[in-house]
C-alpha cells in the first residue's frame, strides 16, 4: 500500500532548493562575467577557480564569495535530500535510481566548489590545480585509470542529458508557467545548451587523460575555455560561449523561483510546457 505524505511535510525543503539554485547562478554569472571582461579587456576567459582568486582582490569580492559557499552548500543539501526524499518523484526503478544517484554526485560537485570559495575566504594557499590533481591522485590508485574513464563516461552522458534536454526543451516541464518564464524560454535554452557543451568539452579531457594514463589532459571550465580559444574564430567562440553561460546561470535563478518540485507542488499546478501544449492544441 502506497502512503501519501501530505505536501506540507517538505515545504522546508524549498528554501533550501531557492537558495542552492539562486547559489549556482551566482557562480555562473561571476564566472562568465569575469570572462567576457578579461576578453573585452585583452584577457583570457577565467576558469572557476581564477575567477573566484580574482573576486578576493575585487570590493565586495569577499560577499559574493560567502554567498556563494552559502548557495553551494545548499544546493550540495537539496540535492541530497531531494534524492533521499525523491522530492521529484523518479521513482524506485532502475531509471529513477541512477537518476537520484545522479543528483547525489552533483550535489557533492557543487559541495566541492562551496569548498574552493571557503579556502579562498580564509586565506588557504592552493597548491594544485583542481581537476587536473584529482585526477592525478586517482590514477594512482589500482584501476585508476578505469575510474577516470567511468568519470568521462559519466561527465559525457551529463553532457548529452543538458543538449537533449535544450533540444526537446523538457526543462520547461519542470518550471511553473508564467508570462516570464514563457517570455524568457529561449535564454533558457540557449543557457542549458551551452551548460552541455562546456561539460562535454570536460568530458573529452577526462577520456584523454583516462586513455593517456596523463593527469596534464584533464581540466575544468578554464581548460575548456582555453581549448575552444585555439580552435578557427576561437575568440568569438569563447565569447558566445560565455554568453551562453550567462544564460544558464539565468536559467539556475528562473529555478530557484518557478522550479517544481511535484511532492511540493499544489494540485493543479501547471508547468511551462503544458502551458504551451495546451495552447498548442487550442490553435489547431
Amino acid at each position: 500500500m502506497e502512503i501519501s505524505v501530505p505536501t506540507q511535510s517538505f515545504q522546508w525543503t524549498l528554501p533550501i532548493m531557492r537558495a542552492g539554485y539562486a547559489g549556482r547562478g551566482i557562480v555562473y554569472v561571476v564566472v562568465a562575467g569575469l570572462s567576457l571582461w578579461a576578453i573585452f579587456r585583452g584577457g583570457e576567459a577565467e576558469g572557476t577557480g581564477s575567477a573566484f582568486s580574482t573576486l578576493t582582490g575585487a570590493p565586495f569580492g569577499w560577499v559574493l564569495l560567502a554567498l556563494i559557499v552559502l548557495g553551494m552548500a545548499a544546493y550540495a543539501i537539496w540535492r541530497v535530500l531531494d534524492a533521499a526524499m525523491d522530492l521529484e518523484d523518479y521513482g524506485t526503478d532502475a531509471k529513477g535510481l541512477i537518476a537520484r544517484a545522479g543528483m547525489v554526485v552533483t550535489g557533492l560537485i557543487h559541495g566541492a566548489i562551496g569548498v574552493l570559495a571557503v579556502s579562498l575566504i580564509i586565506g588557504a594557499s592552493r597548491s594544485g590545480g583542481g581537476i587536473e590533481q584529482a585526477v592525478a591522485a586517482v590514477l594512482q590508485m589500482p584501476g585508476g585509470r578505469w575510474i577516470i574513464a567511468f568519470a568521462a563516461i559519466c561527465t559525457l552522458g551529463a553532457s548529452l542529458y543538458y543538449l537533449q534536454k535544450a533540444l526537446r526543451r523538457t526543462y520547461r516541464d519542470k518550471l511553473r508557467a508564467s508570462h516570464f518564464t514563457r517570455n524568457w524560454d529561449w535564454a533558457m535554452r540557449a543557457g542549458v545548451a551551452s551548460q552541455g557543451v562546456v561539460v562535454g568539452v570536460i568530458g573529452g579531457f577526462l577520456a584523454m587523460a583516462a586513455l593517456r594514463a596523463d593527469s596534464a589532459q584533464a581540466g575544468g571550465m578554464g581548460q575548456a575555455f582555453d581549448w575552444l580559444g585555439q580552435q578557427p574564430f576561437g575568440q568569438a567562440l569563447v565569447i558566445l560561449l560565455c554568453l551562453g553561460l550567462l544564460g544558464f546561470a539565468f536559467f539556475c535563478l528562473v529555478n530557484a523561483g518557478y522550479r517544481i518540485i511535484p511532492r511540493i507542488a499544489e494540485p493543479g499546478t501547471e508547468s511551462l510546457g503544458e502551458l504551451l501544449k495546451r495552447k498548442a492544441r487550442a490553435a489547431t
